[in-house]
């Protein structure tokens, strides 16, 4: 089978592999669609760990099932987590469920960026979710990265009559942006680099947008009647915007940490200002539980979001370079989905 193997940004390489043989309790999937993360062109994220062939955000058709597997029949449409969690440990009892320990154990072989994909055990008992016939392969991508989402907004109580800020909006902040529109949030105002995706959130949903260059917490006072926002969304892995979040977050507001950052970053924390005098709570949120997969799946499914709005290119597997190059870029695209058919 081909798959495309991930060396570095700049370096994908379609390449030729045997398909994946299944031992009990295990599916062979054979991938419909497989969206490219923003974590998949991270590459101090990947310092290490290539060349491997990445892709988590998939969806596809079982074509093998092992035995013991009677949930699932050969023909079922379905999408799949990479990482499930043990639901057994201290921290899933807590409801920590994406910090377990398997969830760091657990992943599909070789990866999503394949014509086909054996999924472990764990994953089909955890991890497996069915398709209504009017969800397409290319919408079902959208659910993982929805369902880390969704598990952020939880973790922050985002509800109405609150000001959400959205710092970057590619895909994940985009998706931010949308579902507290559908939460019912007062008023949202986002901010990015790229004008085209500032013009995007507009459409999903944001109230007032700000050039990031341009943005600032008197600007943000100025565009909501004097005040800051109750509600911050990092969504941009950069030192400087994680601070400015830190400073833009109201009495009594939280300032969520979504996305990755690498760990030689530090922030000032004035401590008496943040927790004395403004009482803002900081949080990180990191990848997504079954239950978030499954609101996520149904938020897609009743059209709450719009998850074919998000996708801007549809490429076959043979051109997964350009995807990433896409995805690098940044200027003019949103989610990039590859046909692994193609």
């Amino acid at each position: 089978m081909r798959v495309a193997n991930y060396y570095n940004n700049s370096d994908v390489r379609i390449e030729e592999r045997p398909v994946p043989k299944i031992g009990e309790g295990e599916i062979l999937l054979r991938t419909r669609a497989a969206g490219i993360c923003g974590s998949d062109v991270m590459e101090w994220y990947r310092a290490g760990k290539a060349a491997r062939v990445l892709g988590h955000e998939i969806s596809g058709e079982i074509v093998e099932v092992g035995k013991g597997v009677t949930q699932y029949k050969v023909g079922d449409r379905v999408a799949a987590s990479h990482h499930v969690p043990c639901f057994e440990c201290h921290y899933c009892r807590l409801g920590h469920h994406t910090l377990c320990d398997m969830i760091h154990k657990t992943n599909f072989d070789p990866g999503g960026f394949s014509e086909w994909i054996r999924l472990p055990k764990i994953n089909v008992q955890y991890g497996v979710y069915q398709l209504p016939d009017h969800v397409s392969f290319e919408e079902a991508t959208l659910i993982e990265p929805l369902a880390c989402v969704v598990r952020g907004q939880k973790k922050a109580a985002v509800r109405r009559g609150q000001t959400v800020l959205v710092m970057g909006c590619g895909p994940a902040g985009l998706l931010h942006v949308a579902l507290a529109k559908n939460q019912g949030v007062e008023r949202i105002i986002a901010t990015d680099v790229v004008p085209f995706r500032l013009e995007t959130a507009k459409r999903f949903g944001a109230d007032q947008i700000f050039l990031a260059n341009e943005f600032s917490p008197e600007k943000l006072r100025k565009a909501n009647e004097g005040r800051l926002a109750d509600v911050v969304i990092t969504c941009v892995g950069i030192e400087k915007v994680n601070q400015q979040a830190l400073e833009s977050a109201d009495r009594g507001g939280t300032v969520l940490f979504f996305a990755p950052v690498s760990q030689s970053q530090h922030l000032d924390l004035q401590l008496n200002d943040i927790f004395w005098q403004r009482g803002v709570t900081l949080l990180s949120s990191y990848a997504a539980s079954p239950e978030d997969h499954r609101l996520s799946l149904d938020l897609i499914q009743s059209g709450k979001i719009r998850a074919k709005e998000f996708i801007s290119h549809r490429l076959g597997l043979s051109e997964t370079q350009k995807g990433f190059d896409l995805v690098v870029n940044a200027k003019d695209s949103l989610k990039i989905i590859l046909d692994p058919s193609r």
